[in-house]
């Protein structure tokens, strides 16, 4: 016997899981932005999905599916790939259901997010690490299901998935009383996009849909330009709630239809984000999660005085990575520097570096030289941090007019890899 097959996502199969998914997800706040607002001069709302009970949106779509299953399906089980933030959506709608779950994640995955996995999911779920990336994961859980029957719970491309998560879409108009002028929103394999722009498309088409992508994984912008869903070549893992090497082949005609449109964030530009959400906002927020909001520092044209709501996707971010998310940023506005530098091994080299080439303000935070030999000359790495941007060019004078022998460590080598 064939499957049943699956009915198309439309804005009325999204209210229908609107009302399913009542039961286990939170009605997250849609609060006012101060700092964004002023920065744009449109009235910019945040959605905080990473207030759901497991900290992100996923919770919606992977309950939706769940739920629809039938008895013999259940007692089956069921079996995901993901990268954190799905796992999490289903094991907590499995404990909730009373199905035992198998959930592979790729060794990427923060270990913040494997526990919370477990703490969700209880005793009826199991966590498998597989691989490196989503892909690798995702292979593994379909093998898995077809050996042992179990499942299928994919994380954004089935369109049961695609209307849990679309009901973000329904609850913003609800709680905002009308339609926003723009809706951004991050991207991954396209699972929210799909659902979210289907229904603005539908019931509010004068609303702007912009998907938001890492720059190191805009998958979603490949394949719109390409016209299908399309491999590509690398995926940068840092973003890992994004970082998705092929849309799905139920996401990508319902983004394209829907005429939603693409940018991508630098990921040094993100962390930055990042930061600001939390000293400014006190909005703990996961790289993925600060998409949205990233874009608004000009990379999308916002109209002053309009209504603009941003989805803070996630918020389950590893405390360990802060030091990572702190050094990217600093990079990305131009504020930290590495040199290689060749010391004459004589007294006093060091003092004159200090006293002739490092301006006022600059600071050394990171010094590496070890003396191996009787050379006449010996290097060290060194990692300054600047005050202000544009006290580079007086450094790089300093350096310049210096007998001292200097490579910089440009960004992208494989030394400035190693170092953050």
């Amino acid at each position: 016997m064939s499957p049943t097959p699956l009915s198309p996502v439309t804005a009325a199969s999204i209210d229908q899981a609107a009302v399913r998914v009542a039961e286990v997800v939170s009605r997250t706040p849609l609060e006012l932005n101060a700092r964004l607002s002023r920065a744009t001069g449109a009235q910019v709302w945040l959605k905080r999905e990473d207030l759901q009970p497991v900290r992100s949106y996923k919770i919606r779509g992977a309950y939706n599916l769940i739920v629809q299953l039938d008895d013999d399906t259940r007692a089956r089980g069921v079996v995901c790939a993901s990268a954190g933030n799905h796992a999490q959506g289903v094991a907590l709608a499995c404990r909730r259901l009373g199905v035992h779950g198998r959930i592979f994640v790729p060794g990427t995955t923060p270990r913040q997010k494997r526990e919370r996995i477990v703490t969700l999911g209880g005793s009826g779920v199991e966590v498998v690490v597989v691989g490196d990336s989503y892909e690798d994961a995702f292979r593994a859980a379909h093998d898995d299901s077809v050996a042992t029957g179990a499942a299928l719970v994919p994380a954004f491309d089935d369109p049961r998935t695609i209307d849990g998560q679309g009901t973000v879409a329904s609850e913003i108009v609800d709680q905002l009383g009308s339609a926003p002028d723009l809706v951004v929103l991050p991207v991954g394999g396209g699972g929210l996009i799909a659902g979210m722009s289907t229904w603005m498309d539908e019931r509010h088409p004068s609303t702007r849909i912009v998907g938001v992508e890492p720059q190191g994984a805009a998958s979603m912008t490949a394949a719109l330009a390409a016209g299908a869903p399309v491999a590509i070549e690398s995926v940068d893992p840092f973003v890992d709630g994004a970082a998705v090497g092929t849309v799905g082949r139920h996401t990508f005609p319902l983004v394209r239809d829907a005429g939603a449109t693409m940018v991508t964030v630098d990921e040094g530009h993100l962390c930055t984000e990042m930061l600001l959400l939390y000293q400014s906002d006190g909005i703990i927020a996961e790289p993925a999660g600060a998409l949205a909001t990233a874009a608004l520092d000009g990379l999308i044209d916002v109209e002053p005085g309009s209504t603009v709501v941003c989805v803070v996707s996630g918020g389950n971010n590893d405390i360990s990575r802060y030091g990572e998310i702190l050094e990217r940023s600093l990079i990305h506005r131009g504020l930290k520097h590495y040199f290689l530098v060749s010391f004459p091994q004589e007294p006093g080299a060091l003092r004159r570096f200090l006293d002739e080439i490092l301006g006022p303000d600059d600071d050394i935070t990171l010094f590496d030289y070890v003396k191996r030999n009787n050379r006449e000359n010996g290097p060290a790495l060194i990692g300054i941090e600047l005050a202000r941007a544009e006290d580079l060019a007086g450094l790089l004078g300093r350096l310049d007019d210096s007998p001292l022998g200097v490579e910089r460590v440009e960004p992208g080598s494989p030394m400035f890899h190693y170092l953050i």
